[in-house]
């Protein structure tokens, strides 16, 4: 949630955008504000308690017109006053003609408060609470009465934590809201976003960011504590993770806090999720997604689903495309790491579908979105128009089951003696884990793209299983939620299955040659096996007992072509962006010690009853 700011950028200190990825400014043109169509002014508005936050107002010069008000609030610094940058970084919008807002949430940069991370939703019957609901409504009532021209209506947009605040600001909304873009935002920091996946912490995503977040008033650089050029090693060497406390952190960041004493799914982090919120729509909401967005994936689809069940108006809309995180914000969007997707993605989300989106709801202006969902289909790159999503049309689930000697294939595999199931196996080592992308793993570089990186790095590692169809003969597109069943045993009282489904590229690829061979990741997700029967009440596994794993991927829209392969890699570490399973069952993985931890021999299941599969919903040709 936490690369970009808002969908105009992160802006640091002084006003220059910086990236935290790549750990340098964004290569925004500043402009002379002379130049820029706009005025600025500054100012801090008051909140119902009498906090005061800082916020930039951007008008353009000339207009014939009243104009709507687009919000962008962040916790990553609005920056100086500069028209110029606006103008550059929002062109898509300044154009059409509206009022942008850029503002400090409260307790960050330069606005008054003390900042709360990911602030719960207040309590409703305490008529003196406050939330970001309530700044956001505070500050909707002040300009509306202080921006003049304004024609009393508001949007409100972010990416990451500002795609979160714009989902807060339409909990309670001002009457004035009519449109919302969360981009990427969360939806459960336990299930599926930023700190955890299916319970497995995220571990250097959750300790970097919350040093960056809580070290500071602004931003802080954690090379200040990691001081090894390949991040790898120093996660290795920092052994357990109460080590963090003791040799760090000394108690004094509150989200690492929250990390340690909430382990598991209990009432902290099931009231920070919003599916106890959202229960109805409150404004039009368009949701945005990348299909290789490596924070918030899981959050805009889950946050989609919801409105979706109340969404009376058709008034809830999806788009995904072919993007990182943030990745619609700026640039073409043509490719990503070494993948080229044939057009100016982002380009055309920017003008094709936001800008139309807000002069809709905003101005009155052109027409409402005509499908309920557009998602780019990856493997022929084409823009698809769906009535519903997941799809339900032409669709029928197959499996595509783990077969002997490296095999994958749509026909199950014969029966096998209950006295001899099939199996394939390898040794876990918690001391040796499996990196995530390839090393070294360097602070500021590489993250944006790891998704799309080329797979080999670990192929054939002992410790990672592969399982591969032979050439396609014909395309298989694969559209909406893809679901990885997992029959499997470990030698240990505790375990962590990671599935990756994969695109593998023909050897010989003339339209791109580098691409030859490459090893696409199309979905990839870990689940830890405490949680496999409760997600509140962790228990140890049972050593050699077969069990059944489900991890269910958020979503895909993706054609494996003729003559290419499909492949599932298995394996149970995935390091530094999972921490360390123990291996070794205990009631808290904040609170292990060394000796926990233990090798352990995994054994995944692939005949009779325990025949592992993914299923795979499957577009069939309508006759």
């Amino acid at each position: 949630m936490l690369v970009l700011a808002c969908f105009a950028s992160a802006v640091l200190g002084a006003g220059q955008p910086f990236d935290f990825a790549q750990g340098r400014p964004f290569d925004f043109a500043q402009g002379r504000p002379e130049d820029s169509p706009l005025t600025a002014i500054e100012t801090m508005i008051p909140m119902r308690d009498g906090v005061k936050l800082y916020t930039q107002v951007y008008s353009p010069k000339q207009t014939s017109e009243p104009l709507p008000i687009i919000l962008l609030r962040t916790p990553y610094g609005t920056g100086s006053l500069n028209p110029g940058r606006i103008a550059t970084s929002l062109a898509h919008l300044v154009a059409d003609g509206y009022v942008i807002v850029q503002q400090d949430i409260r307790g960050r940069f330069k606005s008054d408060g003390a900042f709360v991370m990911l602030r719960q939703p207040r309590d409703a019957k305490d008529t003196k609470a406050i939330d970001e609901s309530t700044d956001t409504y505070d500050t909707i009532a002040w300009l509306l009465a202080n921006v003049p021209n304004n024609n009393r209506r508001v949007g409100i947009a972010g990416t990451s934590y500002g795609a979160w605040l714009a989902v807060m600001g339409m909990l309670d909304p001002h009457p004035a809201l009519k449109a919302v873009v969360p981009q990427a935002s969360p939806a459960d920091m336990w299930i599926g976003d930023d700190f955890h996946h299916n319970g497995a912490f995220r571990l250097s995503y959750g300790l970097e960011y919350a040093y960056r977040m809580e070290s500071s008033k602004e931003v802080a650089d954690p090379s200040a504590i990691i001081d090894r050029d390949d991040t790898y090693d120093w996660y290795l060497n920092l052994g357990p993770l109460a080590n963090v406390n003791r040799q760090y952190f000394r108690e004094k960041i509150p989200t690492w806090n929250d990390f340690a004493t909430h382990p598991d799914y209990d009432a902290f982090w099931k009231r920070q999720a919003f599916a106890p919120w959202l229960t109805r729509v409150t404004a039009p909401t368009l949701n945005v997604a990348g299909w290789w967005d490596q924070e918030d994936f899981y959050g805009p689809l889950k946050i989609y689903d919801l409105l979706e069940r109340h969404d009376s108006a058709h008034e809830n809309f999806l788009v995904v495309g072919p993007w990182n995180h943030g990745g619609w914000s700026s640039g073409e969007g043509r490719k990503l790491g070494r993948v080229d997707f044939g057009s100016a993605t982002a380009a055309y989300y920017r003008e094709k579908i936001l800008a139309p989106f807000f002069a809709y709801y905003l101005k009155g202006k052109g027409r409402a979105p005509v499908s309920e969902a557009l998602t780019f289909r990856t493997g022929v790159n084409e823009w698809v128009r769906h009535d519903a999503w997941p799809p339900t049309r032409n669709l029928v689930y197959r499996r595509l089951y783990l077969r002997s000697e490296g095999k994958l294939s749509f026909d199950p595999p014969p029966a096998a003696p209950a006295t001899a199931p099939a199996f394939d196996s390898y040794v876990s080592d918690p001391a040796s884990p499996v990196p995530y992308r390839q090393r070294p793993i360097r602070l500021g570089v590489g993250w944006t793209t790891w998704l799309v990186e080329d797979q080999r790095f670990v192929h054939r590692r002992p410790d990672v299983l592969a399982w591969s169809t032979d050439p396609l003969t014909s395309d298989v597109t694969v559209s909406g939620k893809i679901v990885a069943n997992l029959f499997a045993s470990t030698t240990g009282t505790d375990s962590d299955w990671i599935v990756k489904l994969i695109d593998v590229y023909p050897e010989k690829y003339p339209t791109d040659p580098e691409m030859g061979g490459y090893q696409l990741m199309i979905a990839g997700d870990v689940t830890r096996g405490r949680y496999r029967r409760s997600i509140e009440k962790p228990e140890p596994l049972v050593p050699g007992a077969v069990q059944r794993y489900e991890i269910a991927f958020a979503g895909n829209d993706h054609v494996f072509r003729a003559g290419h392969r499909i492949m599932v890699q298995v394996q149970s570490t995935w390091f530094p962006v999972i921490d360390r399973n123990p291996q070794r069952f205990v009631p808290n993985i904040f609170q292990a010690q060394e000796s926990d931890f233990q090798r352990a021999t995994q054994r995944v299941f692939r005949s009779g009853q325990q025949a592992s599969y993914i299923a795979v919903p499957v577009e069939v040709a309508l006759r």
